[in-house]
């Protein structure tokens, strides 16, 4: 899954080298970097993140079963 976004970084890095001045190259960096890379792994995380989210809730009644049968 990390290989879309380093060769995205990589790409953008290498446009922001070939701009004019270092704000130009900041800003590129930025807002065709940074901003979309973070989108497109919030985005693709999401599934992961509610896998995750689903596991630790039934943990926590599972926890909530055993202690609620040994009283």
């Amino acid at each position: 899954m990390y290989l879309i976004p380093i060769a995205w970084l990589y790409v953008v890095i290498l446009v922001a080298a070939a701009e004019d001045s270092i704000v130009a190259a900041v800003l590129t960096f930025v807002f065709w970097g940074l901003a979309p890379l973070a989108l497109f792994l919030w985005l693709f995380g999401t599934p992961a993140r509610r896998r995750r989210r689903l596991e630790r809730e039934a943990l926590d009644r599972n926890d909530r079963a055993e202690t609620g049968a040994d009283q």
